[in-house]
């Protein structure tokens, strides 16, 4: 069964489901966060915002060819489970370890120093907690695409052809560990307390399953704050010039200050990947990038294809900027 794009109602739903999945997984948290078993019943939340997702992706695709399987499910569920560091329930568990990270150390780690303010209502503090923590994200992640020796580790995220809500957490082990340590660490320094965490980590639980889903949902106004589908796909684009955009995991304000914001009007890029090739097996993709060999297959090279590509977007970025450009009147 199939949703028709025509219809009103496609049009309606397309519009409301994004807002729609992410405030059900919030009031879901806030349930979750008040019992007993709060990363239990977390993890009931968004398991259930998995088989949400993954309903809508067969009812309304973003890109039909997305659909078909490429192999590579049993290695998406295997690196989040393991780049996330639990092992519980299904693919859901992968957003449970910056809350147990955050559970166990943040009494150890924080300090009575009274930076943090505390006495601010606590939605406040959850999003000036969600600024700090997207800072060191975006340094982390766009770093990653800006040093080899770095990138190696990230490819394994972006060698996917299609998105889709299991691949959400096909992530290296090194290279989750990096983005946790650069987003969490100025917390714990600060002292923002344990909800401050827990928040924090739903909120990019619910909003990392959403940029990879294959749903067509139209974002709207969103996309100048949130970190959408439809700008995650252009993170994703084999193009340098689309792909080393939009690095914010959450929030785009770092990339709209810092000028990496990418939100072009046309539909965002289908052809998504990497030049080089990771491994086919999942251990076999964990020990990839600490060989020569393995860097050299990661890295791989540009077809000739793809530069005339970039060329072609380069002059076409060029002339955009040209005629952008305030004319001067001579004297």
């Amino acid at each position: 069964m199939r949703f028709q794009s025509s219809s009103r109602l496609y049009a309606a739903v397309s519009s409301l489901l994004w807002p729609a999945i992410f405030c059900a997984g919030l009031v879901g948290s806030y349930f979750a966060f008040n019992s007993q078993m709060h990363l239990l019943w977390f993890n009931v939340v968004y398991f259930s915002v998995v088989v949400t997702i993954a309903l809508f992706e067969r009812l309304m695709p973003y890109e039909e060819t997305w659909l078909d399987p490429d192999g590579e499910t049993f290695n998406n569920i295997a690196h989040t489970l393991l780049s996330k560091g639990a092992v519980q329930i299904a693919a859901a568990i992968g957003a449970s370890f910056p809350m147990a990270v955050a559970t166990v150390a943040q009494p150890f780690l924080s300090h009575k120093a009274d930076i943090w303010p505390e006495q601010w209502p606590m939605a406040v503090q959850v999003v000036l907690g969600l600024v700090i923590a997207e800072l060191g994200l975006y340094l982390a992640h766009r770093l990653a695409h800006e040093h080899l020796s770095l990138w190696r580790f990230h490819a394994l995220h972006h060698s996917v052809e299609r998105l889709w809500v299991i691949n959400t957490g096909r992530f290296h082990i090194v290279d989750s560990l990096f983005k946790i340590a650069l987003s969490q660490i100025p917390l714990y320094l600060l002292g923002a307390p344990l909800p401050v965490f827990l928040w924090i980590g739903a909120v990019t639980a619910f909003i990392g399953l959403l940029t990879h889903c294959n749903i067509d949902v139209r974002t709207g106004p969103l996309d100048w704050i949130l970190s959408t589908p439809r700008l995650h796909r252009w993170h994703h684009s084999k193009l340098l010039a689309e792909g080393n955009t939009n690095y914010g995991e959450n929030l785009v304000i770092w990339d709209q200050i810092l000028g990496t914001y990418h939100n072009p009007p046309r539909p965002s890029s289908t052809d998504i990947g990497i030049t080089g090739k990771v491994a086919d097996s999942f251990l076999a993709q964990i020990v990839q990038p600490f060989s020569k060999t393995g860097r050299k297959q990661i890295i791989g090279k540009k077809p000739k294809e793809l530069i005339l590509k970039e060329e072609q977007a380069a002059k076409a970025a060029a002339a955009r900027q040209r005629n952008d450009a305030p004319i001067r009147k001579s004297s």
